[in-house]
């Protein structure tokens, strides 16, 4: 699995406690980060995934909710899964930014 990520990956011996919610609000679940890259990470989720919206949602590093990484999904085995980052403020389309001069 970890050979999907792109980019230099750390991986985290115990994990890094966290929380996954929906863009929406209405689910949230704990998690831990396994594994991060620039582009994503690896996360072990606890309760069941099945049912959830997870094709956007928010990685929520804080308790505060204060640091967060907007996400979507990329792959699951069982309980892991693997997360792709979303550039903030960036929608996926076709048109190429103007180069800067």
């Amino acid at each position: 699995m970890a050979e999907r990520m792109k980019g230099e990956r750390v991986v985290f011996e115990r994990g890094i406690p966290a929380f996954m919610m929906g863009i929406d609000g209405t689910w949230r679940r704990n998690c831990t980060i396994e594994d991060v890259s620039e582009t994503g990470a690896k996360l072990t989720v606890e309760g069941s995934v099945e049912g959830l919206h997870l094709k956007e949602f928010f990685l929520l590093l804080s308790s505060t909710g204060l640091a967060y990484r907007r996400c979507e999904l990329a792959w699951v085995n069982g309980d892991q899964i693997g997360v792709t980052f979303l550039k903030q403020g960036k929608k996926k389309t076709n048109k190429r930014a103007p180069a800067e001069a």
